[in-house]
C-alpha cells in the first residue's frame, strides 16, 4: 500500500515536505505523532493522528506514539488563546498508563513485529536535561528570527506569550531530534496547526546533525456548519466509556450531517475506496436511511469499544423507535437510560409507597400526571396503548411494585406511540 496515495484520496494531507513520499516508497520508515497527555483518556480529536499511525502501520511502516509528558508540563501555544494548566509528574504518569490501554486497541504493539508500534514519553529524556545544557546544545541552533516567524508564535504575541510557551517549539524540535538519533525516526506527522513545530524539528536535525527528516500534516477536522468537531453540549466525545458511554459515542456519529459523514467515513474508518464509493452511491439513493452515519457509527464503535458494545448501542438506539424490549431496557446503564430519554418528563414518586405496591391507575393518574384522569388512563389501557418498561399493561387493576424498577430507580411509562415518561422513585 502506498501510504501517501492512501492519505490523499482520504483527504488527510494538508502539507507535506518534498521527498517524503519517495522516502516512504524506498524503505520502512519510523514516524511519530505527538499526543497531549493532559487527560486520562483520548477524545475523538486525537483519532485523526491515531488514524495516520494506523494507516502508516498497515502500509508496513513503524508507528511511534509520543506522549508529551514534558511538553504537557509547558503548554503548546498553537491554536490556543491562553496558557494551559501545568500538570504534576504523578498525574502525567497516570494519564500515560490510561492512554496506552486505549492505543493498544487501535495500533499493534507486538514487539515481535519489525513495525510494531511503540509508545514513548518525552518526559523520559527531558527530565534529566539541565537548563544550561539544553540552551547550549539545542538553543544555539535555532535563531530567534526563525522561531518568531512561526504562525503559532506570531498569533500569540499580541495577547501575551510566556517564555515557557515560547520554548515549546525548541522542546518539540528536540523530541524529533531525539527520536531521529535513538529510534531512526525520519518523519513527524500531526495536525496542520503543528506544521511550524514539526518543521522546526526537521530543521534542528539538519543544522545539528546534517541529517534529513520529513514532515506531513493533515487538515484540522471541522464540521460543515463551521462548528468545532468532536464537541457536544456535554463537552468532548471521549474514548473512555466512563466519560462518553458507547451509546453516546455511537449516537455522536449517527447524528452527523450527510456532508460531514461523507468526509468522516474516509478519515475515521479503514474501509477501502471501493467500499466507501459504494456506500456513498447507496446513501445518495436513500439519504433518509442514514447509511453513511450508521456505517460510521458501527466502524468507530467496534474499533474503539467492541462488537458487543456496538450491538448494545444499536439496541438502545432502537428503544425510542418502538423496537426495544424489557430485556434491552434492563441492560442499559443509568447514564445511557438518561441519555436516551433526555428531555422527557421525569415525575417523582415515593419509593416507600412503590415497595408496598401501587395500583396502575393511581400511578399514572394520581401519583404522576401521565393522564389527567383515571378514566382517560382506563380507556388507553383498554385500547392497548399503555406500556411500562416496553410491556403492555392489559389490566386496569394491575399492581406495580419495586420489581418494575430499572437500575433500581426508574420506571419507563409509554403512553401511545411517542409519549414517554421516566418515573423516578426516590
Amino acid at each position: 500500500m502506498d501510504f501517501i496515495s492512501e492519505l490523499e484520496w482520504r483527504g488527510m494531507i494538508h502539507d507535506i515536505m518534498p521527498g517524503t513520499q519517495e522516502l516512504l516508497n524506498k524503505e520502512m520508515v519510523s514516524a511519530y505523532v505527538g499526543i497531549d497527555p493532559t487527560a486520562d483518556s483520548l477524545h475523538i480529536g486525537h483519532l485523526v493522528s491515531v488514524m495516520l499511525l494506523k494507516h502508516l502501520q498497515r502500509a508496513g511502516h513503524k508507528p511511534i506514539a509520543l506522549l508529551g509528558g514534558a511538553t504537557g508540563m509547558i503548554g503548546d501555544p498553537s491554536g490556543k488563546s491562553e496558557e494551559r494548566n501545568l500538570l504534576s509528574e504523578e498525574i502525567l504518569r497516570n494519564n500515560q498508563e490510561a492512554l496506552k490501554k486505549q492505543l493498544e486497541k487501535l495500533l499493534d504493539f507486538d514487539s515481535e513485529l519489525s513495525n510494531g508500534a511503540e509508545l514513548v514519553n518525552n518526559y523520559d529524556w527531558m527530565k534529566g536535561y539541565d537548563f544550561l545544557g539544553f540552551i547550549r546544545d539545542i538553543g544555539k541552533h535555532m535563531t530567534i528570527n526563525y522561531m518568531m516567524a512561526k504562525d503559532s508564535v506570531k498569533k500569540r504575541l499580541e495577547s501575551g506569550l510566556s517564555f515557557t510557551e515560547f520554548s515549546y517549539q525548541l522542546v518539540q524540535a528536540y523530541d524529533f531530534y531525539y527520536l531521529y538519533k535513538h529510534k531512526n525516526c525520519r518523519l513527524q506527522m500531526g495536525g496542520s496547526d503543528q506544521w511550524g513545530n514539526i518543521t522546526s524539528g526537521s530543521e534542528l536535525i539538519r543544522r545539528k546533525d546534517g541529517g534529513e527528516a520529513f514532515a506531513l500534516t493533515c487538515p484540522l477536522i471541522t464540521k460543515a456548519d463551521g462548528g468545532k468537531f468532536g464537541k457536544t453540549e456535554q463537552g468532548n466525545v471521549w474514548l473512555d466509556p466512563r466519560y462518553t458511554s458507547p451509546y453516546q459515542f455511537y449516537q455522536f456519529w449517527l447524528n452527523v450531517s450527510d456532508e460531514d459523514a461523507a468526509r468522516y467515513i474516509k478519515i475515521f474508518t479503514m474501509l477501502d475506496k471501493q467500499e466507501i464509493d459504494d456506500l456513498n452511491a447507496k446513501h445518495q439513493e436513500a439519504p433518509h436511511t442514514r447509511l453513511l452515519q450508521k456505517t460510521l457509527g458501527r466502524e468507530l464503535t467496534i474499533m474503539v469499544h467492541s462488537e458487543e458494545e456496538y450491538q448494545a448501542a444499536v439496541d438502545a438506539s432502537e428503544i425510542l423507535f418502538g423496537k426495544g424490549t424489557t430485556e434491552s431496557l434492563k441492560k442499559l446503564s443509568e447514564a445511557d437510560l438518561l441519555a436516551i430519554f433526555e428531555g422527557v418528563p421525569q415525575p417523582k414518586i415515593s419509593r416507600a409507597e412503590l415497595e408496598l405496591g401501587i395500583d396502575i391507575l393511581d400511578l399514572v393518574a394520581e401519583k404522576t400526571d401521565v393522564f389527567t384522569s383515571k378514566g382517560e388512563a382506563r380507556r388507553m389501557i383498554k385500547n392497548n396503548g399503555l406500556s411500562l418498561n416496553k410491556e403492555k399493561i392489559s389490566a386496569d387493576d394491575a399492581a406495580i411494585d419495586a420489581s418494575y424498577l430499572l437500575n433500581d430507580k426508574f420506571i419507563l411509562i409509554q403512553k401511545g406511540k411517542k409519549n414517554y415518561y421516566l418515573v423516578n422513585a426516590e
